[in-house]
C-alpha cells in the first residue's frame, strides 16, 4: 500500500511504515544515543542531534522525491503509533534499482517480538511483486547473530564474507562483515509469493 497523502508505504498486521519528517529528529536521536542499538554501526557512539537534522533526515525526504517506495521509512506499531524504529529498502551504490539493500534499525524495546522479520518480509514482497526489484541483498557484522538470524528468517542466504571498513572501532571488526541475498526467483521458488509477507 502507497498513499501520498498520508506517507504511509506498508501496513502489515503490527506495523506502519510511513516517510520520515523533520518532526522525526527526537525519534531518531534518542534512537541512535543507545549503545546497545548502535554497538555494530558505530560501536555504541551516538549520531549527534545536529547531523539528525541537518543531514540525515533532508536525505531521506529527498529519496522519497526521486525514487517510489524506495528509501528509509519509519516503523510504527500499528496497534498506538509509537516509534520504533526504521526499514530501510534502497538502490545499491550504483544506482541499480533492480539490486536492493534491506535494513532495519529498532529500539531495544522492539527487539525479540518479530518486527524486524514482519517489516523485512512485507519490503521483501513488495519489492518482488509491485517493483521492478530482482535482487534484495544485506550486510552485517559476522558476529551480528540476532541480525543475521532475521535476515534468514526471511529467507536471504549466506553469499560471503567482505572486510570491515567503516570507520568506527567496532566489535568483532577483525571478523569483517556477511552479506545475505535473495533474488526474486529464489523467492518465488521457495513459495514466498504463496505466502502472506
Amino acid at each position: 500500500m502507497s498513499s501520498e497523502n498520508t506517507g504511509i508505504i506498508l501496513e502489515t498486521p503490527r506495523l506502519i511504515l510511513r516517510q520520515f519528517t523533520e518532526c522525526d529528529a527526537d525519534n531518531l536521536f534518542n534512537l541512535n544515543s543507545d549503545p546497545e542499538v548502535m554497538r555494530f554501526l558505530t560501536g555504541g557512539q551516538p549520531t549527534p542531534r545536529d547531523e539528525i537534522t541537518d543531514q540525515v533526515i533532508p536525505f531521506h525526504l529527498g529519496v522519497y522525491q526521486r525514487l517510489d517506495r524506495l528509501g528509509t521509512w519509519a516503523a510504527e506499531s500499528a496497534e498506538d503509533r509509537q516509534f520504533l524504529g526504521w526499514f530501510h529498502y534502497r538502490p545499491a551504490p550504483d544506482g541499480d534499482t533492480t539490486n536492493i539493500e534491506l535494513g532495519y534499525r529498532l529500539r531495544q524495546a522492539a527487539w525479540n517480538k518479530g518486527y524486524a522479520t514482519e517489516g523485512s518480509r512485507a519490503l521483501i514482497r513488495m519489492g518482488f511483486t509491485e517493483l521492478p526489484v530482482e535482487r534484495v541483498y544485506a550486510h552485517t557484522m559476522a558476529l551480528n547473530t540476532r541480525s543475521r538470524h532475521v535476515l534468514e528468517k526471511c529467507g536471504l542466504k549466506l553469499v560471503g564474507s567482505i572486510p570491515y571498513n567503516g570507520g568506527f572501532p567496532i566489535e568483532g571488526a577483525e571478523l569483517g562483515e556477511v552479506e545475505y541475498a535473495l533474488t526474486k526467483a529464489e523467492w518465488e521458488a521457495g513459495g514466498a509469493a504463496d505466502r502472506l509477507g
